[in-house]
Parts: C-alpha cells; structure tokens; sequence
C-alpha cells in the first residue's frame, strides 16, 4: 500500500488568545501546502494526562463518578488527571489511582495514547492497565474535586458502555482495547 505524504502547515503567525493555569488558547496564522492561507486556526493547549484501567483483586474495576460542567451531568469515568509538569505518565497514573481511589496494583503496562481531538488540540491521553488492585488507604483529593469510587465486575463495565451510561469517548475507547486484549 502506498500513502500519500501530508505537508505539515506553515506557522507564520502565533497570537496567545487565553493563558490559564491547565489550559491555553492560541489562534494560528497557518499557510497550507497549496498556498491558502488559515487567518484564525485556534488550538487549544493543556497538560497530557494519564487514566488506568485497574483490575482489583477481585476482578472488579474501581470507576468514579463525577459531575462534569462541560456536559451538565454526572459522568462515569475511569481514574484519571493532568500530569504534574515533566512528570512521566506512568507515575502519574499511578498517582491518581491512589489519590482518586485509595488503591494501589501489583503490576502495570501500557494501554493506550490517544490524542484527545487533533485537529484543534495538542494534549495527549495516556492509559495504562493494572492488576492486582487493592485497596491501600482512603482517597486524597484535591480541593475541587468532588467524585464518588465505585467498584464494577468486568462484565458490567462492558455493558455500562453498551447501555450509553458511560459517556467519556476516549476512556471507552481505552476500555476496549483492554477487552480486546483479553485484558478485561
């Protein structure tokens, strides 16, 4: 199979749009490879962030729930946050897990890295599976946040997909890959 080549666009113009602590906006000045120009391409900038998929000892799977502005409503996820500046994202998965959850696992491998929309943002998602799950203390969370652990048998997780309850687009996709790895 033979692919064509894509020409990165040309960056002639950068203006900061909106500068915050997790989050940036920046409108682009961009020529393409035909020579039309792009006066207004906006991206949007924020730190990559790590989920993990744990699988407890018991073969169940700690999901939080959480209200999320952005849609109005409670969502179901799986633990997950921005990673620390040059913090690996291994560690950082590892970290939320235990800070979202109280638990900590046996053993870890990555999952998946996913660009969470490509076309307008930079941040990257990175998902890790771990097993032997177990419960190492309470949850220590931050300030703002206000979520609810709850642990699911495997086979429920799947079918919570199936029923529309969990929303979150990047972490189902994670989740089957984890099924179709056997992983589930």
């Amino acid at each position: 199979m033979s692919l064509r080549q894509f020409v990165p666009w040309r960056v002639l113009s950068r203006t900061p749009l909106l500068e915050r602590a997790y989050l940036s906006v920046r409108q682009d000045r961009v020529r393409l490879a035909d020579g039309r120009e792009i006066d207004d391409f906006c991206v949007v900038e924020s730190p990559d962030w790590a989920a993990v998929l744990c699988v407890t000892e018991d073969e169940r799977v700690p999901l939080v729930r959480q209200y999320r502005h952005g849609i109005g409503q409670v969502s179901w996820e799986l633990p997950a946050g921005a990673l620390e500046p040059d913090e690996e994202p291994l560690i950082g998965a590892q970290r939320e897990l235990l800070e979202e959850t109280g638990f900590t696992a046996a053993s870890w491998q990555p999952l998946l890295v996913a660009s969470v929309d490509p076309a307008r943002q930079v941040s990257r998602a990175h998902f890790f599976s771990a097993r032997g799950g177990r419960l190492a203390g309470a949850p220590m969370l931050d300030a703002t946040e206000d979520l609810e652990t709850v642990l699911v048998g495997k086979p429920e997780l799947l079918a919570m997909i199936e029923r529309g309850e969990l929303v979150h687009g990047i972490h189902i996709a994670a989740i089957l890959t984890a099924a179709r790895r056997g992983l589930l």
